[in-house]
């Protein structure tokens, strides 16, 4: 599932009031983070992830290792907050068409 820009901005619009729901740690992204993260997703859908370091590459592979364990979509990336959607069957946020 790709998202629209139309979608991205009501999704942005959506994460705008959110707090990160995961926070990394000094261990980094370890397999216990990764199942919060989808244990996060399935319940909200919707959420943000802070990513902490001053590395600004380190922090993009950390955030693009989330995106694909997680096959959840990339809304936006704002500093150190990775914001990810993730629709489940319950379809608890519904997307505008296009």
């Amino acid at each position: 599932m790709s998202l629209t820009n139309k979608q991205k901005q009501f999704l942005k619009s959506k994460a705008h009031d959110l707090k990160p729901v995961i926070l990394l740690g000094g261990n980094g992204l370890t397999e216990g983070v990764v199942a919060e993260i989808e244990n996060a997703l399935n319940h909200h859908e919707l959420i943000k992830i802070k990513v902490p370091g001053e590395d600004r590459e380190q922090k993009m592979l950390i955030m693009d290792a989330i995106i694909r364990e997680t096959k959840a979509e990339k809304v936006q990336i704002i500093g150190k907050i990775l914001v990810l959607f993730r629709q489940t069957e319950d379809k608890k946020i519904a997307l505008p068409r296009g």
